[in-house]
């Protein structure tokens, strides 16, 4: 049997199934199946190895006449809106990501969570919602993933399960298979934002106030020393990279990611990105040694994604012998917590160094901590700025400028509160004073 003998016959089984005279439905699994079918015809038609170092884009614009051709060469009973979305959904077959396709392009979308073939979740504004893509089977999400990985010369199988890659796009994915995922594989993809916020987008969503962002500002122009804490989603990425761009032009800035996510605005700007080890187990570049490597290229600041484990270490270091303003993040609940893990990633270095010791190079490096937390309405805030102010005995002291209130919930469920001023003035802003530079001291006024 031909294909459009086949093509025709599922599209009789799919009337017969539904008493429809006008085809299988968009929707369908029939729909699908017919997708299927012509998939695998223009597989056997074309040397598609021959297209894939065409450019996505053009790619598409050579495959497309050719599709519109084969869909309407088969004869089959679907209205026109069914043969376009037909053809487009060919095309995310062969050129993209399948049926990721059309929620990457949403940009209301900011996480994709695909949790095996038949289950995928969004997150749009902090809420996760579950949506109705879906994959043929396991195989056909395998396919996707190695689409992904080896595009960026990364592998994956059961030797090595999991892997981190990155789209065209800058968007970041992480994906695990069997074994090691027991439901079949899993994505994870965390989008790349085209547009680049500012400081006053931060002020529209009420993450912090206009006086956190005076502060914020004015503690970068000042080369303080800042440490952006937080928990996974709670947009400590976007708060590093917007803080980022208060930084002068006139200055040479080197940014150290495991996958490059920062938009600086600088024209002066080294951007250095981690390297997994190869096929052979060999050639791996990891953080901490580009921190190291940063040092020799004569950065005015660095800037370190995520700090995760001994390249705290070295970024302190770099922070205590004259790369002041350095800024890095890392996960922690509050900005005590946010000490203690510093504590425990240093030691992660493999130098055994005593508490005391450890405790006198955070104090004397981190300048300002800033807790930014993601509340169970899906809202970012930033609910504390905190200076580190020195040692007492063998514990780092901190005192709060500012902190969000929380007052509960409104009627719609959204978290109610404030943001506060403590009335502490840090000490930096005395010595700027002293020197002469304006500084505006009504910020710190109690609320």
């Amino acid at each position: 049997m031909g294909l459009n003998e086949r093509l025709r016959s599922r599209a009789a089984d799919a009337s017969a199934e539904t008493g429809s005279v006008s085809g299988p439905g968009s929707d369908s699994q029939h729909f699908h199946d017919l997708k299927v079918e012509l998939h695998r015809q223009l597989i056997d038609q074309l040397n598609l190895k021959s297209l894939e170092k065409l450019d996505p884009v053009a790619l598409r614009g050579e495959l497309r006449p050719t599709l519109v051709e084969m869909v309407s060469a088969a004869d089959l009973p679907l209205n026109r809106f069914e043969r376009e979305r037909m053809v487009e959904e060919l095309l995310d077959e062969l050129t993209g990501l399948g049926p990721l396709e059309p929620i990457l392009k949403d940009p209301t979308v900011s996480d994709i969570l695909v949790n095996g073939y038949g289950t995928v979740y969004v997150e749009r504004r902090g809420k996760l919602e579950l949506t109705g893509v879906r994959f043929r089977d396991n195989g056909h999400l395998g396919q996707i993933i190695h689409r992904i990985v080896s595009r960026v010369g990364r592998r994956i199988d059961e030797t090595a399960p999991m892997v981190d890659a990155r789209l065209k796009d800058g968007s970041r994915v992480n994906a695990i298979i069997p074994p090691l995922s027991l439901k079949g594989p899993c994505i994870t993809i965390r989008k790349f934002k085209r547009e680049k916020l500012r400081i006053q987008d931060l002020i529209k969503y009420k993450t912090l106030t206009p006086q956190m962002a005076e502060f914020l500002e004015m503690c970068v122009k000042a080369r303080r020393n800042i440490v952006i804490s937080g928990g996974t989603g709670s947009g400590k990425t976007t708060t590093l990279n917007i803080v980022s761009n208060f930084i002068p032009e006139d200055e040479r800035i080197v940014t150290v990611e495991d996958a490059a996510e920062l938009q600086l605005s600088q024209d002066h700007w080294v951007q250095l990105e981690s390297r997994p080890a190869n096929l052979e187990g060999k050639g791996q570049i990891t953080i901490r040694d580009l921190v190291k490597n940063c040092l020799r290229m004569r950065p005015d600041r660095i800037v370190v994604g995520e700090c995760r484990s001994g390249e705290t270490l070295d970024m302190l270091q770099a922070m205590n012998t004259g790369h002041d303003g350095s800024l890095t993040t890392l996960h922690a609940n509050n900005p005590r917590d946010a000490i203690a893990r510093m504590e425990t990633m240093v030691l992660m270095s493999g130098m055994e160094l005593p508490f005391k010791a450890i405790r006198e190079q955070i104090a004397s490096a981190v300048n300002l901590l800033v807790q930014q937390t993601r509340f169970s309405d899906g809202s970012r805030k930033i609910t504390y700025i905190s200076e580190v102010t020195g040692m007492e005995v063998d514990v780092v002291t901190m005192q709060e400028i500012f902190q969000f209130k929380q007052e509960g919930f409104d009627d719609n469920n959204k978290v109610r509160g404030r943001f506060v001023a403590s009335g502490f003035v840090p000490r930096f802003y005395d010595e700027l004073q002293r020197r002469g530079i304006p500084v505006n001291m009504n910020i710190f006024r109690e609320e």
